[in-house]
């Protein structure tokens, strides 16, 4: 026990020796961890690859069927510019981490966006980078649990019918692994993304050669071609819309500049290395997919991927490496809900701990997780899944928004941070909420870089919401708004709490002169005793209170109260319209209006609580009803006095 003591106070501090019990949670989701546990939960770059990097390499799942499924509509002739396309792609993605890469160095904290947006940009724009990254979460697990989901029904499309109770399996199970801890879930996670890595490296390797060596052939008999728009010509504007289709290869790779805490020391280093591992692999594997699949004539279509016609024409049909390729592939989709399992608890918490969310959301669970951040978004994308029945080209115009407003304004948050930068002294030091400013050389350069990144993801966002705009994207462009005036009612709520709750400028509180008591009763029994002893020893002023809804049970309870009242006084309000708690509350209301100056009014419920918790359901929980009205009254303090019935 340590004894404190400071302008005469003592404080006594203890720790708190109980331990919780095990239970089916135990079994479920692990014993608990104490705090101390806290740094020997984070991850290394191996571990983090697989945690964080798994949605941005899924996205290659999907991202080249994207791009075909518009460019269909002018036919198969029009898919030689799947490569073009892509290309355009993995430059935008050089550009995006490149920015990140920095961001990561100069906010160790995490936070990615939200946080740059914060510190450089002002209170809205960090609460619309809040919302794009939320929304992309949510968007991220329904996603890619659909197109995994995808993958099996390619392989067995007898399962098609079942596809959405399938996805909607798969969110509670990942949401389950990530209750149980991000360094258990990620090493669980780990086998699976590095599967995926080898057999996709494996698989486009081999495709790649016998392209060179003219081995390669096309897809037999290929799925029907599915033109989900109708027949059109080759515009700018056609080709935009498969651009900004295809830039869903992105998604993801803010993820990690979002949960730097889960690295181990030093945390910006081990992220920064993961980072660049993670948009090499994607590049190289989004890259050499559009190439191979506008080389064999692969289709989009919903009854079989890309990903499934490649593979089985590069390995001559579905054999062993055929299935362990889509295996792969279809675990990888899951374990790109598992990234953001992994940064939407984190984000929402920080929200949270800025007064942009609940509070609840701040607080870490049994296993050091955020398990309330964790389970909204198992709800959350389980119900757009149900909506819109797993379908993936369904899902994807909501997809691509939120991240690049969240790319635009990172980017143009760090411009900014340069150009701070850039206006200090060489010996100058500020502290900022999320990090420190000090003076760099070639901070131009810097802030040019950001600038044009930007724009350029600006540019794609435009882009996307424009030719999507009718295909669901407006969906997502109603929602952010939303979800900002949200965040900004949630804040003034509790900007307004603290401003009563504050002691600033108050004073002592005014002497209690009189403390009057007031005690409500539904019958005289050993509650109602237990109830009235402790009303006594509040005050000497205490006042029964009977609503008495038949006259005889009146007289019963008059004349067991002149027994056992002890002396004190009783009201009898008689209610001939049987009501029990207004014609209670009009009595309260009537003491309130004649309260003195400085008087104390207690309201004293007795209840009794019986052995079992379901015999609640055989009473009629009038003093719960009570309790509840009378919570909203002002001017008054409700007290409860529970009875425990052996």
């Amino acid at each position: 026990m340590l004894v404190e003591q400071e302008n005469g106070t003592v404080i006594l501090r203890r720790t708190a020796e109980y331990q919780p019990p095990r239970s089916w949670r135990t079994w479920l989701i692990g014993r608990p961890l104490p705090t101390a546990d806290a740094p020997h939960q984070t991850i290394g770059k191996l571990v983090g690859l697989a945690v964080f990097a798994s949605d941005a390499l899924s996205s290659t799942a999907y991202a080249t069927q994207e791009i075909m499924v518009i460019l269909a509509a002018v036919g198969t002739a029009a898919f030689g510019l799947i490569f073009p396309i892509s290309v355009a792609i993995v430059v935008l993605l050089a550009i995006v981490t490149f920015s990140y890469q920095q961001t990561i160095h100069a906010y160790p904290g995490g936070g990615g966006a939200y946080i740059v947006a914060r510190d450089n940009l002002g209170e809205l724009p960090a609460q619309m980078a809040g919302a794009a990254l939320l929304t992309d979460y949510i968007l991220t697990v329904a996603v890619s649990i659909s197109s995994g989901v995808a993958q099996v029904v390619s392989a067995y499309p007898e399962l098609f019918p079942y596809r959405v109770a399938l996805s909607v399996g798969l969110v509670l199970f990942v949401m389950l692994m990530n209750l149980r801890g991000v360094r258990e879930s990620g090493t669980v996670f780990a086998v699976p993304t590095y599967f995926f890595v080898v057999m996709m490296t494996v698989t486009v390797g081999t495709g790649l050669v016998q392209a060179a060596l003219g081995r390669l052939g096309q897809v037999v008999n290929p799925p029907p071609l599915e033109a989900l728009h109708t027949a059109q010509a080759l515009t700018v504007f056609l080709i935009l819309r498969a651009f900004s289709s295809g830039t869903a290869a992105l998604t993801g790779v803010e993820a990690i500049s979002n949960g730097i805490p889960a690295f181990r020391e030093p945390r910006s280093r081990n992220a920064g290395i993961t980072l660049i591992w993670m948009s090499v692999i994607l590049g190289s594997l989004f890259l050499s997919i559009s190439f191979l699949a506008g080389r064999i004539g692969a289709l989009p279509s919903e009854q079989e991927t890309v990903i499934s016609q490649l593979a089985r024409t590069v390995y001559g049909g579905r054999g062993v490496l055929y299935l362990a390729s889509l295996l792969a592939t279809t675990v990888i989709l899951f374990m790109a809900a598992n990234t953001s399992f992994a940064d939407f608890p984190r984000l929402s918490a920080l929200l949270a701990l800025d007064g942009f969310l609940p509070r609840q959301l701040a607080y870490r669970g049994s296993r050091l997780v955020y398990s309330r951040g964790i389970m909204a978004l198992a709800g959350i994308a389980c119900l757009l899944i149900v909506v819109f029945r797993a379908s993936v080209t369904g899902l994807i115009p909501l997809y691509a928004i939120g991240v690049f407003l969240s790319f635009t304004l990172s980017q143009a948050g760090m411009a900014h941070r340069w150009w701070k930068i850039g206006h200090l002294a060489p010996d100058q030091e500020v502290q900022e909420r999320g990090s420190v400013l000090r003076y760099m050389p070639r901070w131009q350069l810097r802030m040019v870089v950001n600038g044009v990144g930007a724009f350029c993801t600006g540019v794609v966002m435009l882009i996307f919401a424009t030719t999507k705009f009718r295909d669901g994207a407006w969906i997502v462009l109603l929602l952010m708004p939303t979800l900002v005036m949200a965040f900004s009612a949630i804040h003034r709520h509790y900007r307004n709490l603290a401003r009563a709750l504050s002691l600033e400028h108050y004073g002592a509180p005014p002497a209690v002169t009189r403390h009057r008591v007031i005690l409500p009763i539904g019958g005289v029994h050993r509650g109602t005793l237990a109830g009235l002893r402790y009303a006594r020893s509040l005050s000497d002023d205490v006042t029964a209170v009977y609503v008495a809804l038949d006259p005889a049970e009146a007289d019963r309870i008059k004349k067991k109260w002149e027994m056992w009242g002890e002396g004190v006084r009783l009201v009898v309000l008689d209610s001939p319209y049987r009501l029990l708690l207004e014609p209670l509350l009009a009595y309260i209301e009537e003491v309130l209006r004649q309260r003195q100056p400085n008087e104390l009014i207690t309201i004293v419920v007795p209840h009794f609580v019986p052995r079992r918790w379901w015999h609640n359901l055989l009473h009629t929980q009038t003093a719960l009803m009570l309790r509840m009205a009378l919570l909203f009254k002002p001017g008054i303090i409700i007290t409860d006095v529970p009875y425990l019935v052996e």
